[in-house]
C-alpha cells in the first residue's frame, strides 16, 4: 500500500481508503461479511476510512467503531459526516443554512458519531451537503473552532454535491476547511478544472470519491441490470442513465490493457492524479478488498492510455435522479 500526504493535517493515509456506505445503506449488506472486509483492508494497509451517520443512521458508524477497537495498535483514520437537518440529499439553493446545518444541529451529530464510534475524538468531520450560499455564515464557521478547540474533531471538511465540483469553492476560501471530498473519475473530471488547483494552493486534502460511477465503472452493469427492492441504485440508475451509463462503460472497454479489469483501470486512473489524497470505493466484499488495495503497487497507467481515457470526460448536470 502507497501512502499520501493529507494536505495540511499531514497524516499519511492509504491512497486507497474506503468507502463505508455499502456497509448499511445498500440491500444485501451484511454485518459479519463487513468485518471480514475491514479487517482485510486493514491487513493490506488500508488506514484512511469514510462513514456518514445518514448510512443506515449511525448503523455504519459503529462498524468503524467495532473495527478501530479491534486494531488498538494501528492508527486508522476516522472519517464521517453530519446530515442536514432536513435530512435532503443533495443540498439545493432552496434550502436555507438553518433548515440544514444550525450551530445546535452541527453539535449534537458530532456527538452522536462520537458515540457510535465510542471515541473522544474524529479525525475528519465533513457536512455532508453544502451549498455555497451558506458559506458567509459565522454560526458553521465558530463551531467548527468550538469543535477543534474542544478535540472532538482533528479536522474538518465538507462533501460536494454530485456533478457540482466547483460549488463549495467559496467555502474552502474561508481557510477553515482542511477537506473536500468530490465525485472523481474517469467520467467525471470536472474538478482538475477549479477544485484541484484551488486545494493544491491552499493545502487542503481531497478525497475522490464515486470512482466506478456507482458501478458503470466496473463494467458489470448492462442495460437490462436491476436491482433488489429498497436499493439506492435502483433510484439512481433510472432508464436514462442507465443506458446512457453502460454506453459510455462500454467505450472505454477496447482501452482495457490485457491482464486487466475495467475497475483497475478506473482505479489507476484517479492515482495518476497527485492531487487526489485518497479515492474511496466501497469494499463489501473480500475479494473486492483484494482487488482494490492490489492497485496500489506504485505502477502507473501507460501516458498513452492515461490520455486516452482523459478524452471520455463526461460533464454532467444535476437532475431529478441524480441525488
Amino acid at each position: 500500500m502507497k501512502y499520501r500526504r493529507f494536505g495540511r493535517t499531514d497524516w499519511q493515509v492509504s491512497e486507497i481508503g474506503y468507502g463505508m456506505w455499502g456497509m448499511a445503506g445498500w440491500t444485501a449488506s451484511d454485518d459479519e461479511q463487513s468485518a471480514k472486509s475491514l479487517d482485510l483492508a486493514v491487513e493490506n494497509g488500508v488506514n484512511f476510512f469514510d462513514t456518514a451517520w445518514g448510512y443506515g443512521e449511525g448503523h455504519s458508524e459503529e462498524l468503524l467503531g467495532e473495527l478501530v477497537k479491534r486494531h488498538p495498535s494501528k492508527k486508522l483514520y476516522t472519517a464521517s459526516k453530519i446530515p442536514p437537518k432536513n435530512f435532503q440529499w443533495p443540498a439545493k439553493p432552496e434550502y436555507s443554512f438553518d433548515d440544514s446545518y444550525p450551530t445546535e444541529h452541527i453539535v449534537e451529530y458530532t456527538h452522536k458519531t462520537l458515540k457510535n464510534l465510542r471515541l473522544e475524538q474524529i479525525d475528519l468531520m465533513q457536512f455532508h451537503t453544502w451549498d455555497d450560499v451558506w458559506s458567509d455564515r459565522e454560526e458553521w464557521q465558530r463551531a467548527i473552532e468550538d469543535l477543534k478547540a474542544s478535540g472532538k474533531i482533528a479536522a474538518m471538511g465538507i462533501s460536494m454535491n454530485r456533478w457540482e465540483p466547483e460549488n463549495g469553492i467559496k467555502a474552502l476560501k474561508t481557510g477553515l476547511l482542511d477537506a473536500v471530498q468530490v465525485i472523481y473519475n474517469i467520467f467525471d473530471q470536472a474538478p482538475i478544472d477549479t477544485l484541484f488547483p484551488l486545494c493544491k494552493e491552499m493545502d487542503i486534502a481531497t478525497i475522490a470519491r464515486v470512482p466506478f460511477d456507482e458501478g458503470t465503472l466496473t463494467g458489470t452493469i448492462t442495460k437490462e441490470t436491476t436491482f433488489p427492492e429498497g436499493d439506492w441504485r435502483g433510484t439512481y440508475f433510472v432508464p436514462e442513465n442507465l443506458i446512457s451509463s453502460v454506453e459510455h462503460a462500454d467505450s472505454l472497454k477496447p482501452l482495457i490493457p490485457e491482464g486487466m479489469t475495467m475497475a483497475e483501470m478506473a482505479l489507476r486512473f484517479i492515482l495518476m492524479n497527485d492531487n487526489v489524497g485518497a479515492t474511496i470505493p466501497g469494499m463489501r466484499k473480500q475479494r473486492n478488498v483484494l482487488a482494490n488495495t492490489a492497485t496500489s503497487d506504485g505502477n502507473l497507467l501507460p501516458n498513452e492510455l492515461y490520455e486516452k481515457l482523459k478524452k471520455h470526460r463526461w460533464d454532467r448536470v444535476p437532475t431529478s435522479w441524480s441525488q
